[in-house]
């Protein structure tokens, strides 16, 4: 099991320039899988609690079906477009993909923390004319590509 606070560990700059990009809006993208295999795209929220990951669904919600019966998930950060003459400003946007594990539920719906098996951050270069794909996994730690 991979936790937030393995990321902050391994990779501290890093992990802070993600968590920025989850912080800076309320609304996150969740990808679960259907019952079929099919992706489903829903609206989440997401915290950073205690060194963990965590996010909910709402009691009898498809996506906390579809991550009890299939725990593998993307969630993707908040997207805003940069701003044109300004490129070299945009923070890019995040991405954590693992598997959701119950953290327990009631009435108010289901809780989860995830078990990080892949962290993103896509960014412009300072010139803003290439494109930055870094990733951290817990294998093979953290990786760049550029892209012009």
């Amino acid at each position: 099991m991979t936790a937030w606070h393995e990321v902050e560990q391994a990779e501290p700059a890093f992990a802070r320039r993600v968590r920025a990009l989850f912080d800076a809006h309320r609304h996150k993208t969740i990808a679960t899988l259907r019952t079929d295999g099919s992706p489903r795209i829903s609206g989440i929220e997401a915290a950073f609690e205690d060194g963990e990951l965590v996010f909910g669904s709402m009691p009898n919600a498809r996506k906390g079906a579809d991550l009890r019966r299939d725990p593998r998930f993307a969630l993707h950060s908040a997207t805003v477009d940069p701003v044109e003459g300004s490129e070299a400003q945009w923070p890019g946007e995040a991405k954590i993909a693992g598997r959701a594990l119950a953290g327990g539920g009631g009435a108010d719906g289901d809780r989860f923390r995830a078990d990080i098996a892949e962290v993103v951050h896509t960014h412009l270069d300072d010139k803003a004319t290439v494109l930055v794909v870094e990733w951290w996994t817990p294998g093979h730690g953290l990786r760049r590509v550029e892209r012009a």
